[in-house]
């Protein structure tokens, strides 16, 4: 089957509208384009101002009515029932978000345009003179983006909206401040061409990158200046905006108050069983303190330096692949190739990248590792390699994109719900403990303490922008940032300061963004167990290679595309 651009492809009128929406989408968020490998707008970036904004809100309710039309003039199929489905889910709540006048307030410390503009560089080839050519044309555009951005933020706080918690606010000063100094990631990414690759662009680049850091500090200057000052101090969303990000976030609307009490219960389970493993690692009366101690004195648990984490992340993600395929998922051949990677930036952050539609450019999972950081307990981040690599984050993403003669584009390549694929990600960990690969006393206590942290952040993250009451031993009353930051170093062990305030910071500025890894599990799991009936082998191996070649859904539209 062929579509109508002539590849391989479903080519339904419904596949016809997906595919115009993802071609049009990532001409007016070349950011996105780029992070799904969509090729043409390497060189821009978007427009971030109050009209870029309104040209995506009207792409999607012309994509919106468009569906509703095709679906009134003929009989859908299954595969497009789920499109349109899943569509309207996704542009539904883009909308509402939208007429909320969220775009207007869109700053946070991992995921606002602060950060997207400096992170798309990191994907961009360098190895020819070509590439450093489409480089310097996108940071000669960074001016221009954050200038679109600087007006957006300024027509939120002109309006009755949402505006960014001021916290937030002078944490994106501090962040853009150092994009504009010396030791800028874009500085580095200027001086990092190979003049043998980049033939006589030196000097442009360096330019474009100065312009870059400039404007990047004209960015500090007005929030620091003008946003600040005016900015609430209260960090809580409310209820009501809370609500509409945790639907956008999970996939589903969620009872916010059940899952605040289901996360105090899990959290309680899962400090339960974490006690109960320290005594086993480290002896009678041993605390979960006590066992990450000697788990850390243990010299072969060790790694040093950034080049040894990287090579032992790679190891472990290809040893997961050889070990999986065949026996618990059927991995296609492109997707068996994953990349570690150490991210140019120092925040602390550790994500996941798509391959390119074609794989021309494989799924990369990247480490940003913070300032002053030099050694790594192998015991505490095997899990984490699971999550962004296999069987998480790159083995979801990666089936989808290989199902091209499938998925139309939007199912293969553009759509994303956190509920969806974090939760299959934490899922994913779990597999793996519970197919022996965390049997090690040391791997399995590092396991307990990353689902700890999630369960942990559900509380956290629900009580504090809902304004729920704190319990007792965390001082009571109204759940405050400060109460959330002893629940939060209550229950890491080994997690430094700086990595531990960035991610109190998180949760604190992308409300509904954190509780949804944990519940989108959840739903993950009663799936699993509505489709296989608790059963294992072949039924639970054609189980997860059914669901992931549906492509990322909003958990609302899973079920029904998995037939329960």
């Amino acid at each position: 089957m062929s579509n109508s651009n002539g590849r391989p492809g479903p080519d339904s009128p419904v596949d016809q509208i997906a595919n115009r929406h993802v071609a049009a989408f990532a001409a007016l968020d070349p950011v996105a384009a780029t992070s799904v490998g969509l090729p043409g707008h390497d060189h821009e970036l978007p427009d971030y101002s109050p009209d870029g904004h309104a040209a995506r809100h009207e792409l999607a309710r012309a994509t919106a009515r468009a569906l509703d039309e095709a679906a009134a003039v003929g009989r859908l199929g299954p595969a497009d029932r789920i499109t349109v489905a899943a569509m309207g889910e996704r542009l539904g709540l883009e909308a509402e978000l939208f007429e909320a006048g969220e775009h207007l307030a869109d700053l946070n410390v991992v995921a606002s345009p602060i950060q997207a503009i400096r992170d798309v560089f990191d994907l961009m080839p360098t190895a020819t003179a070509g590439d450093w050519e489409v480089i310097a044309e996108r940071l000669a555009a960074v001016p221009a983006a954050l200038a679109g951005y600087r007006a957006s933020l300024q027509a939120g706080q002109a309006a009755a909206g949402p505006t960014p918690a001021r916290r937030q606010v002078e944490l994106g000063a501090a962040e853009a401040r150092k994009l504009a100094g010396p030791e800028s990631a874009l500085a580095r990414l200027a001086r990092s061409a190979d003049p043998a690759a980049a033939g006589g662009l030196a000097a442009r680049l360096e330019r474009a990158a100065s312009a870059a850091q400039a404007a990047y500090g004209e960015l500090a200057d007005f929030l620091t200046r003008e946003l600040a000052p005016g900015a609430p101090a209260d960090d809580a969303f409310g209820r009501d905006r809370y609500a509409l990000w945790s639907r956008h976030f999970v996939g589903a609307a969620v009872d916010l108050d059940e899952a605040y009490a289901w996360g105090e219960a899990e959290l309680a389970r899962i400090t339960a069983a974490q006690q109960a493993l320290a005594v086993q690692i480290a002896g009678d009366g041993a605390s979960v303190d006590d066992a990450a101690r000697a788990l850390d004195a243990d010299q072969s648990r060790k790694i040093s330096g950034k080049s040894a984490l990287r090579e032992w992340m790679q190891a472990t993600a290809d040893q997961a692949v050889a070990a999986l395929d065949g026996a618990y998922f059927d991995i296609p051949e492109p997707v068996r190739r994953i990349e570690a990677m150490i991210a140019p930036s120092d925040s602390g952050a550790i994500y996941y990248t798509p391959p390119s539609g074609d794989f021309s450019r494989p799924g990369r999972m990247w480490w940003s590792v913070p300032p002053g950081v030099d050694e790594f307990g192998t015991w505490r981040e095997k899990s984490t390699v699971y999550h962004e690599g296999v069987p998480g984050h790159h083995l979801q993403v990666g089936v989808a994109t290989a199902e091209a003669a499938n998925l139309n584009d939007w199912r293969r390549l553009a759509s994303w719900s956190s509920g969806h694929g974090e939760g299959w990600a934490l899922y994913a960990e779990a597999l793996m403990g519970e197919f022996g690969f965390m049997d090690d006393p040391g791997d399995r206590l590092g396991l307990l303490d990353a689902e700890r942290l999630r369960a942990a952040r559900v509380v956290f993250d629900i009580g504090l922008h809902l304004g729920l009451a704190a319990p007792a031993e965390f001082g009571g009353g109204r759940w405050d940032a400060d109460k959330a930051w002893e629940l939060l170093r209550t229950n890491v062990s080994g997690m430094s300061e700086g990595f531990a305030r960035f991610e109190w910071a998180r949760y604190l500025g992308w409300g509904g963004q954190a509780p949804s890894y944990k519940l989108g599990q959840r739903a993950w799991q009663d799936l699993r167990a509505a489709a296989t009936g608790g059963r294992g082998g072949d039924v639970l191996r054609d189980f997860h290679n059914r669901a992931l070649r549906l492509g990322s859904l909003p958990l609302a539209v899973l079920p029904e595309a998995l037939g329960l």
